[in-house]
């Protein structure tokens, strides 16, 4: 592969970059916290991306240790690319520029892509805001995904860290497209005016819970705790 590009400033921001400046990388990072994904459903989920550009980032981002590539056993029989513990340990880095884009989002414009599961991240925002942990499924007129909420840290050690033989580590998803594998601590169901305003941030969560403008279903302590706001 050619020699990657970077900044040469002895600043960590600037290294930062070097491996996750380029466009796409942050989006490609923010399909890949849902866990493994074949290259055929990341360029679905990430219309606008050319397969050159694409299967670059890819290629960019297992040469930096941020990612990985492996074949799943039969009956899958595919390959599929997912995080490093390095990888996702860009979670915070996604949600600090998911908080600081709100203002810009605004109104959704008739030439928008949306995908139901892009609403995951400001929605782990919202519940991690009220102290919410567990398997959260949810329900919008896009589609269902389901989050994980108040996750353990990811370790976000230097990839030169483990000995070279080591077996590959793969990061644990902290969402994922579609209903909850598992049972969930609760569900909910919001409108899609109400989703816009929460990833906008012009309505908090517990405004709406408090406003009845989402279903919370369930009755474990999270669903409890969500239905009293």
């Amino acid at each position: 592969m050619p020699p990657r590009r970077s900044y040469d400033q002895y600043c960590s921001a600037a290294r930062a970059l070097d491996l996750v400046g380029d466009r796409w990388t942050l989006l490609i990072v923010r399909e890949l916290l849902a866990g493994p994904r074949r290259y055929t459903d990341l360029h679905a989920d990430l219309p606008g991306v050319s397969t050159d550009v694409l299967a670059s980032r890819l290629k960019d981002m297992e040469r930096d240790g941020l990612a990985t590539r492996r074949r799943l056993p039969p009956p899958g029989a595919a390959t599929v690319y997912e995080l490093t513990p390095r990888g996702a340990a860009l979670l915070p880095v996604l949600q600090a520029f998911g908080a600081w884009g709100e203002a810009e989002l605004g109104e959704r414009r008739p030439t928008d892509a949306v995908r139901a599961h892009w609403f995951a991240l400001p929605l782990l925002r919202a519940l991690a805001g009220l102290g919410m942990r567990g398997l959260v499924e949810v329900r919008l007129e896009e589609g269902d995904f389901h989050v994980r909420a108040g996750g353990e840290p990811v370790d976000a050690a230097p990839v030169d860290a483990a000995p070279a033989d080591a077996a590959p580590v793969y990061a644990a998803p902290v969402y994922g497209d579609g209903p909850a594998p598992t049972p969930v601590d609760a569900r909910l169901t919001l409108p899609t005016p109400v989703s816009e305003a929460v990833a906008r941030g012009t309505l908090p969560l517990l405004e709406a819970l408090r406003a009845g403008q989402i279903t919370v279903e369930g009755e474990g302590p999270v669903a409890k705790a969500l239905r009293e706001g």
